[in-house]
């Protein structure tokens, strides 16, 4: 199931609010037969569970049989002591033995906040109240500790709010999701919404990459406290009709401009 972006928090009806990390969504699979194996299957549907040999560890070895959760897979970078989203990057890139040494460096978590198979039955035609309970007892009964987390969850708009402002601060984590209370689970379908932060700050058009014709993205500029333009970002690549919109408004760099090539 998926999320449709949103840029402000819905008002109450029947919400559950949840805290929305920044890893790779992803799937996790033990077999019905204990001990038969376990399966990690990203959003695109790719089996990467040979690049997680930690976690594929950890759930053979605490969690049950017959088990499907969805969450989100994270890394942290022990050298940094912060989430690391290039690390989870690099981790998802791995093979075979490097997979294992950059486990040792970059220890993967699990962030689980649905569950959508328990003892080998199916749950999706549940509201998610009911599978959120069920997720809830498996991390009691279990004692589930690292490299489990589960996701937190209000119901209160006002720590909701107070998460997406306050918690955002926090590296990898992003937003919060809004999901219905008595939803069930619709693979595919985006029934979700999610809210990322967003910070807002001016910035200069200082260059672009393509032609004045044609460009294709924006570099931004902003002039540090000397005076001295410095580039601080680029825009995505534009559609054609921004791209159009953008080049009425441009013109050569004319001399002194502190940016070449």
């Amino acid at each position: 199931m998926r999320a449709q972006a949103a840029e402000a928090v819905p008002p109450p009806g029947d919400p559950a609010y949840e805290q929305k990390f920044d890893g790779h969504r992803t799937l996790l699979f033990t077999a019905s037969v204990p001990g038969s194996g376990v399966l990690l299957q990203s959003r695109r549907g790719s089996l990467i569970q040979d690049r997680f040999p930690d976690v594929v560890a950890a759930a053979a070895e605490q969690l049950p049989a017959g088990l499907v959760l969805d969450g989100e897979l994270l890394v942290w970078d022990t050298e940094a002591g912060a989430l690391s989203f290039e690390g989870l990057q690099r981790r998802a890139a791995a093979r075979c033995r490097s997979a294992v040494t950059l486990a040792a460096r970059l220890p993967a978590y699990y962030v689980a906040f649905d569950v959508l198979q328990s003892d080998g039955q199916e749950l999706l035609h549940l509201p998610y109240r009911d599978r959120r309970a069920r997720l809830e007892d498996l991390f009691a009964n279990y004692a589930l500790t690292a490299p489990w987390t589960l996701c937190p969850m209000t119901a209160d708009l006002t720590t909701a709010r107070e998460w997406l402002e306050s918690w955002t601060d926090v590296s990898g984590v992003e937003g919060v999701v809004v999901k219905g209370r008595s939803q069930r689970y619709l693979p595919g379908y985006r029934g979700w919404t999610k809210i990322r932060r967003r910070d807002t700050t001016e910035a200069v058009v200082s260059a672009v990459t393509g032609t004045l014709t044609r460009p294709q993205l924006l570099i931004l500029g902003r002039h540090d406290q000397a005076g001295r333009l410095r580039a601080v970002g680029r825009t995505v690549p534009l559609r054609p009709e921004q791209a159009r919109q953008v080049a009425e408004h441009l013109a050569p760099a004319g001399p002194g401009h502190p940016w070449t090539g």
